[in-house]
């Protein structure tokens, strides 16, 4: 899966602009080749064209010791991010990638899988409801640096 690097880094970065192509392409390393920087296990997964084998979507899934809305006494299968190529969406690759994800979840222990997204980010919101997520929360983050 090592060989999907520059195409996952790609995505990452689609899906998060704010980061570099550089700090993306040294995440998607270290997940691809098992050595991401967290406590918990974080996977990738991702789907191809099946006529030139160019990757059309990406889906990473982590575990988390709790989520919004989620029984705190299981782990939770988080979906950290998920893109599929604007020109295959809506031919269920996006929910194929979601299956993976829960699958891995369940053999982790997990009974639950949650995520997120922006709240002004309608299409992932539908698609996140098409595929059986419920609304649990509207948050608004703040932070505050201390001197």
């Amino acid at each position: 899966m090592i060989g999907d690097l520059e195409a996952v880094a790609r995505s990452f970065h689609t899906l998060w602009p704010e980061g570099s192509a550089a700090e993306h392409q040294a995440e998607a390393e270290a997940i691809l080749r098992g050595t991401a920087p967290s406590s918990l296990p974080l996977v990738v997964f991702v789907a191809t064209d099946g006529e030139d084998g160019e990757l059309i979507g990406v889906i990473e899934v982590g575990l988390r010791s709790h989520a919004d809305g989620c029984d705190m006494r299981y782990p939770v299968g988080f979906i950290e991010g998920w893109y599929v190529d604007p020109a295959h969406r809506g031919r269920g690759v996006g929910g194929a990638l979601m299956h993976a994800a829960e699958d891995w979840a369940k053999a982790q222990g997990c009974r639950e899988v949650a995520s997120d997204t922006w709240v002004d980010h309608e299409p992932s919101q539908r698609a996140h409801e098409a595929l059986g997520f419920e609304v649990v929360d509207t948050c608004v983050h703040f932070r505050k640096a201390l001197s």
